[in-house]
């Protein structure tokens, strides 16, 4: 290489850095904003996510003490001191005073405290209908069948995640009001779901045959 041409690249390599050295007193506080934002936005991920986690445990944890009080009327007491930061966390707890509620004699009170739940819109959809089905199925004796039915029919629908249980309840309606072949109808439709679980179909088999019926099983099922 000749004097010229190393001269050449030299003063190239120069220009170079001082524009990569203009460059950065111009443009780098973009990349130091940048990663300030990444390792600041990973902190606080990380941040929310043990506070989340705290959360949970102290909420499992006050379950879990007051679940073992053995009367049903202290664990509804004991329950109603548990706290939740979220819909999904207080739906759950409400859940378990319900079910202690209804153990302690107080039916009227966890019907009436599923129907919140079934009726609060920041709940989860499946909350909700479970509620709905839970609150329902404790008015067997006290809500007119017509009125019932109307309620399983909306949790009938399809995509509805407690379709079968429902159309399960709708069939027990038609028992009680003497529609033998309306309910083995819908027994047989129960059963010929995809969706049906094992327990369900053999809830509904033994069902259809105490009523003088013979349930047709699907090939699915019988192999």
């Amino acid at each position: 290489m000749s004097d010229s041409d190393s001269f050449i690249e030299e003063v190239t390599e120069e220009v170079r850095r001082d524009r990569l050295f203009l460059m950065f007193r111009r443009y780098g506080w973009i990349a130091i904003a940048l990663i300030v934002l990444i390792v600041g936005g990973a902190a606080w991920n990380e941040y929310r996510k043990s506070q989340e986690r705290a959360s949970a445990e102290a909420l499992g944890d006050g379950i879990i003490a007051a679940l073992a009080a053995n009367d049903p009327a202290e664990r509804a007491a004991a329950m109603e001191e548990v706290t939740a930061d979220t819909p999904g966390g207080a739906a759950v707890v409400d859940f378990l005073i319900a079910a202690a509620e209804a153990n302690a004699g107080d039916t009227a009170g966890a019907v009436e405290r599923l129907n919140r739940i079934a009726t609060n819109g920041d709940v989860a959809e499946v909350y909700r209908q479970i509620a709905s089905f839970k609150a329902l199925t404790m008015q067997a004796d006290t809500m007119p069948a017509a009125e019932r039915r109307v309620q399983f029919e909306a949790l009938a629908q399809p995509g509805a995640p407690l379709r079968l249980l429902a159309e399960e309840q709708l069939a027990l309606i038609e028992i009680s009001e003497d529609d033998t072949d309306a309910a083995v109808t819908r027994l047989q439709a129960i059963l010929d779901d995809a969706e049906a679980t094992p327990d369900l179909q053999q809830r509904v088999s033994q069902l259809m045959v105490a009523l003088g019926a013979t349930p047709q099983v699907p090939s699915r099922i019988q192999g």
